[in-house]
């Protein structure tokens, strides 16, 4: 079969089975193509119509599509041993991943757990907090404090540690949920406040309720270092991790980082936390780019002396059968290696900056961009109706919906939904391969301009 050439597949919502997104709301008005192949930035659907994956994914294509270096140590793997389970028996790939990653994260890092993905990531962190306080003594901490808006994943628990008032009604008297405290937000601010103040007002609302709560009560603080969809690339000043690490240290609360997307270099470092290297975190939650849409992998970060106290004690015994799968393992090797060989933490930095100095200036031809944010190749793009109120486009108009719809119709695949009921304003992502050029970045410019002309026409026309 030529690359060309695609297999035939069942219609995607026939009388049984059906495509994933028979489970989603079918007021959906964009249109999801029907994609057969894909390389480098590049998909192409059915027809032949070609896309940049502008989104990654989303977030997670970090090495771009179609490497051949990864296809090939997974079927190697595959063919030498395709599964060990981890409680019965110890296997190669999955000790010189651990190492690899404790080594790219640092000192204070050098226990890592293996996943499935980061929802699984994030239950892992807070299972093993709750844990490590039961058998040290302290089991009246139990409390989690997360922001509103926030997004820590796709369980039970880690959307009822999310901040999403749409979800009110999904957990009212069926799950718990975590206390919820104001995010960082750098960009519609309250009149009252500067960038300033209203990191320092973050600040005194988390020292707040602690307070509230009872600091010998609360177990951990999980934060976005950079935002995801949630918040639009939300980065926060240096200021409030300083804060934030001030205020856990001195009440003896584990502090998180949720780095599923911002992680494995999409930030510009292996870790975003390493931007701010005097005020680390005690555990960093991974995924995404860590298997690169390959294989599902993600991993939980600790340091040494937790990890090795508790197995003295009691132990942490929570385990899932996919844990440190083989063929995952090489899978995360692979990827790290393509990692060192395309240079690829250094290329996001440096793309990073160009595409958001890029796309600021776009806003002085399209006044429908409010603001431009983000770090790395993680960036966020605000739309608004007024650039000088900060005002946002009407509800009625599906503004995140017309910027895909658009963004299709000019080879452009855009990760854009309205959260929190557009509480927060309505914004898309830029989130493409690490692998990108300059030479690709313009393209992808070129059709995100033709993408915005065709949305401010539309727009102009609604109102």
């Amino acid at each position: 079969m030529s690359n060309t050439q695609a297999p035939q597949w069942p219609d995607a919502a026939p009388s049984v089975g059906g495509a994933q997104d028979v489970f989603y709301a079918n007021s959906n008005i964009v249109p999801l193509p029907m994609i057969t192949r894909a390389k480098g930035i590049y998909m192409w659907d059915e027809d032949g119509n070609e896309y940049i994956d502008a989104s990654s994914g989303p977030v997670i294509s970090n090495i771009g599509h179609g490497n051949v270096h990864v296809a090939d140590a997974m079927a190697e793997q595959a063919k030498q041993m395709d599964f060990a389970y981890s409680r019965l028996a110890r296997h190669g790939p999955n000790i010189a991943l651990t190492d690899r990653i404790a080594r790219l994260a640092g000192p204070g890092f050098e226990r890592v757990a293996l996943s499935s993905g980061g929802s699984e990531a994030m239950e892992i962190a807070i299972k093993f907090v709750r844990q490590y306080t039961v058998a040290t003594g302290a089991p009246n901490r139990r409390h989690l404090i997360t922001c509103l808006p926030s997004y820590h994943g796709g369980t039970i628990a880690t959307l009822g540690m999310s901040g999403d008032d749409a979800l009110g009604a999904f957990f009212d008297g069926f799950g718990m949920t975590s206390h919820k405290v104001p995010a960082p937000l750098t960009y519609r601010l309250p009149e009252s406040h500067t960038l300033q103040s209203y990191t320092q007002f973050a600040l005194e609302a988390l020292e707040e309720k602690i307070r509230e709560l009872g600091p010998d009560t609360v177990l951990a603080f999980a934060v976005e270092p950079v935002g995801g969809l949630a918040t639009g690339c939300v980065v926060p000043p240096a200021t409030y991790f300083e804060g934030i690490r001030d205020i856990c240290s001195r009440h003896g609360i584990f502090l998180i980082f949720d780095e599923i997307l911002c992680g494995t270099g999409r930030g510009g470092k292996f870790l975003s936390a390493h931007h701010y290297p005097d005020a680390l975190p005690d555990i960093v939650v991974m995924a995404k780019g860590l298997g690169s849409g390959y294989a599902p992998l993600g991993a939980t970060l600790f340091p040494a002396n937790l990890v090795d106290g508790l197995s003295a004690l009691t132990g942490f015994n929570f385990s899932h059968t996919y844990n440190a799968n083989p063929i995952t393992c090489a899978t995360g090797l692979a990827v790290l290696d393509e990692y060192e060989r395309l240079n690829l933490i250094d290329n996001a930095a440096t793309m990073g900056r160009y595409l958001k100095e890029r796309v600021r200036a776009l806003a002085d031809e399209f006044p429908v961009i409010g603001d431009v944010r983000g770090q790395g190749l993680l960036l966020g793009i605000e739309l608004v109706a007024d650039p000088k109120s900060r005002q946002s486009m009407t509800p009625a108009f599906l503004p995140t919906e017309k910027i895909r719809i658009h963004g299709l119709n000019n080879g452009l695949m855009i990760y854009s939904r309205r959260t929190a009921g557009g509480k927060y304003g309505d914004w898309f992502l830029l989130s493409p391969p690490l692998t990108i050029t300059q030479d690709e970045c313009d393209e992808l410019l070129r059709r995100l301009q033709a993408t915005l002309r065709d949305f401010v026409k539309d727009w102009d026309n609604y109102r």
